[in-house]
């Protein structure tokens, strides 16, 4: 039994992403396209989306985008068939400039300037994870050229938490008073990370949770199993767009059902299918679940008939701190294999305890 995991903050955004944001797009959400016609009745020229991931922030930022850029724009949101949205969709809008970590433009299919992508190409420095300052500045160029034909430039900002200091001092004038017709739109799963600054310079807009039966026609309707779809909500900490996620990396319900039991008997390959940061993610749920339920609470990613009963509340708190320590460097392991081993052996450890 192996089960298949995956990386929330990237895969979420790359299987919600792919489609047209316009008011015909099955893609959008019916709770992010409730948003969207709030938003656009909403006069500002910054908005910061926040919420945690999964709900559909950067979705939310790109559907907000095209409508801003679309030639024949409807109070839904944009009309996926001009030659504005189309170029949006094939990431090609001249009027729009996003600004996101280079691993996640690459893995979103966005384009980098062409100085990054000899770097990156000639292998002189690996991509970054953050939003460089050189990005910051280049956006600061786009903003003070002359638009391209249409109404207004729109600069969409994600992760915004993955600005650095200097990063974020560098937006902060033009974020303040953009020139000309110009638009932001910060995406973010972390908003208390962002300076004050910055937050105080936008409006601010808090994504709504979908409710269970919102969630799960909508994940069937993008093609998870009815089987499945159930148990993947809640293996996602009932965010959506993580469920979808873990779908599309081929999680099947009964994969996440058996693996409480399979950690209790150290079975490694139960985890193996993923990076280490991904199998600390599982266990750290794992973790949560028992400890909830220790302290008489709900579980919220498993199913409390599949969880072991083994583990103290002195044991599983040591463990949820070793967790964290481990986290810190699960994205540059010595040796994966053996950081797997070594994760799984300590969660025999915790669930023994008595």
């Amino acid at each position: 039994m192996s089960a298949h995991l995956t990386s929330a903050d990237k895969t979420s955004a790359k299987t919600a992403g792919t489609g047209n944001a316009g008011t015909n797009d099955a893609s959008l959400a019916p709770w992010l396209q409730t948003q969207l016609s709030a938003l656009l009745q909403r006069r500002g020229h910054a908005w910061l989306l926040q919420g945690p991931s999964g709900l559909g922030q950067y979705t939310l930022g790109l559907a907000l985008a095209q409508a801003w850029l679309c030639d024949q724009p409807t109070e839904h949101g944009a009309c996926g068939v001009c030659k504005s949205c189309h170029s949006v969709q094939v990431r090609t809008h001249p009027d729009l400039c996003t600004l996101m970590p280079e691993t996640l433009a690459l893995e979103l299919n966005w384009p980098l300037d062409e100085k990054t992508q000899k770097e990156l190409d000639d292998k002189k420095r690996k991509p970054s994870k953050e939003i460089r300052v050189e990005a910051a500045r280049e956006m600061v160029s786009f903003t003070q050229h002359t638009r391209s034909g249409g109404a207004t430039k729109v600069v969409l900002v994600y992760p915004a938490e993955r600005m650095n200091h200097v990063t974020a001092n560098t937006i902060l004038k033009t974020l303040e008073e953009p020139p000309g017709e110009t638009r932001f739109v910060l995406a973010s799963e972390a908003a208390h990370q962002l300076l004050p600054t910055i937050r105080s310079r936008c409006q601010t807009h808090t994504l709504t949770w979908p409710n269970t039966e919102e969630s799960l026609a909508w994940l069937q309707a993008n093609g998870v199993p009815a089987t499945d779809a159930t148990t993947l909500l809640k293996a996602a900490g009932s965010r959506p767009e993580d469920a979808l996620a873990l779908a599309v990396q081929g999680m099947q319900a009964k994969h996440w059902s058996a693996l409480p039991k399979a950690v209790v008997k150290g079975d490694v390959s139960a985890l193996s299918e993923g990076t280490p940061a991904q199998a600390i993610a599982i266990l750290q749920k794992l973790c949560h679940d028992l400890l909830a339920t220790r302290a008489g609470a709900n579980a919220r990613f498993f199913a409390e008939q599949d969880l072991p009963s083994g583990g103290t509340v002195q044991s599983l708190t040591q463990w949820s701190k070793d967790l964290m320590q481990s986290a810190r460097t699960a994205e540059h392991p010595f040796n994966a294999g053996l950081m797997l081993e070594a994760l799984v052996a300590r969660a025999q450890t915790a669930l023994r305890a008595k």
